[in-house]
């Protein structure tokens, strides 16, 4: 068996994981990257989807994730406003190639891919590397950014698996028992430990009176369990949800769709139970494919070159590399994030900063989604966290601090994926993509600085970790959310500082107070000439131009300025159009 030895190790090659190689290798540390498929990326790339949710607003695209958009914007053909899920879609192939590339430019980064790990080497509380099927890995300090947190249950290291005792966290929406039978939660609870994963399916529209292949019925094939899937929809909305470039459509839907959590604790159990749950998984969402096509038509048909074929994946061509885990072992760290943590506070539009027993902040990753679970054939109640801003609804900010990432009783780890210190409830929001980027930069950043400085992740300083994030040179991330700062303000970094310094004043209702400043106009804006009609909120507008254009916007100036229009006023603007939407993505006002 071939031995290595690195300064930092990162276990993983997705969402999180990439971003905490990728990251520590720019600060400077010498880091190797084990992936166990052939792309990075995860969630956004071999996972499949391409249609990201949260952090949309302009003042959220900040780190790598506005880094990543940003490069998704140059490089895709056809921009990326074609679905209403998301107001960025992309080819899949398109984000691991970015990913790959910004692997490939850093001399201290190593990436070796298809390797799973098989054991966790530690001495006494302190782990100090990872052995794969041909190789063993040691390192200072070894990063677990793997789907299902394998290097929690390989190192014995502390963590937690689905639903937590409710009278552990005390959160507003979890079930009031586990046990209790006469809750209306008991049989949702008993069915799914965790939520559903999705195996994604790209289709492919081939056109007015074109024939597709044939998408064959898996052998178990049940329509009824389809049946009602876009109602309430259509089936034009129903396809444009995740629409991609190129007339493809990114099948990831919860409503009688591809959700599939059968027996989710085969997803532990090894690797020929996770097998055999995989097929049904895939089987599961090809049987959703050929029921979109007998019930569409068959200019309906598989995208068969969007994911290579690959022999160690079960999923490629029209099939995701790996499923979409939404939830995964968890960290017991630190700190745990619960549901409390996430919710706005009273009579406010974001959560409180966290801080320590100190009153400094703790902040390292920012994130806005609403709590989003997902239990086929079952709701569960959860406290709203979404506001109108922009002519639409979004979801409320939030912080992460350092302390989920940092074991409570093991060294040498931190954890940089779904799988840091939250609670089962909490996940729900903290799950979503752009922050699962942000959580692996912080990871990175922090892994980078312990070797720089020769000590453990529950030593290092917070404050260390906020300032290489606000100042670094390539992908600055932002620590405290605030509505009216977008990353170009030229106050971005000061204003940024200074809650670092004085969290208690951050604002309750998300508002800096920043002068407003115009956002960035990108080349393939287009300008629009109307008059406006009123909509049924009152920052929702109609522009009446070459057909009705419902307004909506990501930039805080023009959020002000939808509050000071007035019916019947004539007014041009420059904006992307998205007929999927349908909507004007509003930039700026001439």
């Amino acid at each position: 068996m071939e031995i290595t030895t690195t300064e930092v190790l990162v276990v993983g090659g997705g969402t999180g994981g990439t971003a905490a190689a990728i990251q520590a290798a720019r600060r400077g540390a010498k880091t190797v990257l084990v992936s166990d498929g052939p792309w990075l990326g995860g969630m956004l790339t071999a996972a499949g989807v391409s249609a990201p949710d949260g952090n949309e607003l302009l003042a959220l695209q900040t780190g790598l994730w506005g880094a990543f958009l940003r490069e998704l914007e140059r490089r895709q053909p056809g921009g990326l406003d074609h679905a209403w899920v998301s107001f960025f879609t992309y080819e899949p192939r398109v984000g691991t190639a970015i990913f790959a590339d910004w692997v490939k430019a850093l001399p201290k980064l190593t990436w070796i891919a298809d390797q799973k790990p098989r054991a966790v080497l530690r001495q006494g509380d302190r782990v100090t590397g990872v052995q794969f099927d041909h190789l063993a890995v040691h390192a200072q300090i070894t990063l677990d950014g793997t789907e299902l947190g394998d290097l929690l249950a390989l190192g014995d290291i502390p963590h937690r698996w689905g639903w937590d005792d409710p009278a552990q966290f005390s959160e507003p929406s979890a079930p009031k028992s586990l046990t209790d039978l006469t809750d209306p939660l008991h049989a949702m609870v008993q069915t799914y430990p965790v939520q559903a994963p999705t195996w994604v399916v790209v289709m492919q529209d081939f056109g007015p009176g074109e024939i597709a292949p044939e998408v064959p019925p898996p052998s178990n094939y049940d329509p009824t369990l389809f049946e009602g899937a876009w109602q309430g929809y259509g089936p034009e909305r129903f396809l444009d949800y995740g629409r991609l470039p190129g007339d493809r459509f990114m099948i990831n839907w919860p409503h009688h769709g591809n959700d599939y959590g059968i027996k989710l604790q085969r997803l532990l159990q090894g690797n020929s139970t996770w097998t055999e749950w995989a097929h049904e998984a895939i089987a599961h969402s090809q049987g959703f494919a050929h029921f979109i096509q007998t019930q569409l038509g068959r200019r309906y048909g598989l995208a068969a070159d969007t994911f290579l074929q690959h022999p160690k994946q079960l999923g490629g061509g029209a099939f995701a590399l790996q499923p979409y885990y939404r939830e995964s072992r968890r960290l017991v760290g630190l700190t745990t994030v619960t549901e409390t943590d996430i919710l706005p506070l009273p009579n406010g539009q974001v959560a409180p900063l966290p801080v320590d027993g100190m009153g400094q902040a703790t902040a390292v990753a920012c994130g806005n989604y609403p709590n989003d679970h997902h239990y086929p054939g079952f709701d569960l109640p959860l406290a709203p966290k979404a506001r109108r801003w922009g002519g639409r609804w979004t979801g409320t900010p939030f912080t992460l601090p350092y302390g989920a990432l940092v074991p409570a009783a093991v060294d040498g780890f931190l954890a940089c994926d779904k799988n840091i210190s939250v609670s089962h409830i909490a996940n729900g929001a903290t799950r979503l993509q752009p922050v699962v980027l942000g959580v692996g930069q912080a990871a990175g950043i922090a892994a980078a600085l312990c070797i720089e400085q020769g000590c453990q992740p529950r030593h290092l300083s917070v404050r260390a970790v906020q300032q290489a994030l606000l100042q670094d040179p390539i992908a600055p991330a932002a620590i405290a959310p605030c509505y009216d700062l977008p990353p170009h303000h030229p106050d971005w970094a000061t204003v940024q500082q200074g809650y670092c310094d004085r969290p208690d004043t951050y604002p309750a209702n998300g508002n800096s107070g920043a002068t407003l400043t115009p956002a960035p106009i990108p080349p393939q804006a287009q300008t629009f000439t109307g008059s406006l009609k009123r909509g049924e909120s009152p920052d929702s507008w109609v522009l009446m131009a070459d057909r009705p254009w419902p307004l909506v916007t990501l930039c805080p100036a023009m959020a002000q300025q939808l509050h000071t229009w007035q019916p019947g006023e004539q007014i041009q603007v420059q904006a992307i159009a998205n007929p999927q939407g349908p909507w004007l993505r509003v930039l700026a006002a001439l």
